[in-house]
């Protein structure tokens, strides 16, 4: 494991202050700074209940981060009020991976995605689990009611330029290259948890979680 000083010594130009920063890339342009809102407005509302698809990053108390993907039909993380959201917890691999640093630090911050659209929103906050009946139910899918759902309370709002989508060229399928040259997330599992299964043996496992607990 890399520490900061292993780091450091691997480097000779290393940035060590904000004015360093700035003498190379100047300062943001006025909209830039401005674009951060403290609400849901109609655009950010708009753009959540058409997202299918976001990141929820959070830390935990040794400031360690985390990036957890949580995607739905469109819509899955509910604007409750203009500062609060409502992301449900499907059931999933029971890592609880973002319910442990919530549980120790409420800082999280949310990334929506929506196909095609080249730029994103941005959403941060202090959260909290919660378990009300009425709430859970409200987002029931398929006949399954999540267990838990995370609650969001809402500090600040803004919209993400296109030019990482672009670059990437994220939605633009003749770039894509080929998915079969990517280990299988069977593989995957077999190499990095060192499980006895083979590769064909875990792949079967893997189906029948999606059939029984998508």
């Amino acid at each position: 494991m890399a520490t900061i000083i292993d780091l450091r010594e691997r480097f000779d130009e290393i940035v060590s202050n904000e004015e360093e920063l700035r003498a190379v890339v100047g300062e943001p342009p006025p909209h830039s700074v401005a674009k951060v809102i403290t609400a849901i407005d109609d655009v950010a509302r708009t753009f959540i209940e058409h997202a299918p698809f976001a990141f929820i990053a959070s830390a935990g108390q040794s400031g360690l981060l985390d990036i957890s993907p949580k995607g739905d039909v469109a819509g899955f993380v509910k604007v409750l009020d203009d500062h609060t959201l409502a992301v449900p917890d499907r059931l999933g691999n029971r890592r609880l991976d973002t319910f442990h640093n919530v549980l120790r630090n409420p800082n999280v911050g949310i990334i929506f995605l929506i196909p095609g659209v080249t730029h994103t929103l941005r959403v941060s906050g202090k959260a909290i689990i919660v378990r009300d009946e009425i709430l859970r139910d409200s987002m029931k899918v398929n006949g399954k009611t999540p267990n838990h759902v995370l609650v969001v309370g809402v500090e600040r709002v803004f919209s993400h330029c296109p030019r990482c989508m672009m670059r990437s060229g994220l939605w633009q399928p003749h770039t894509w290259g080929e998915p079969t040259a990517v280990p299988s997330f069977a593989a995957t599992l077999v190499a990095h948890a060192k499980t006895q299964h083979s590769v064909e043996q875990m792949q079967a496992i893997i189906e029948k979680g999606h059939k029984e607990r998508l």
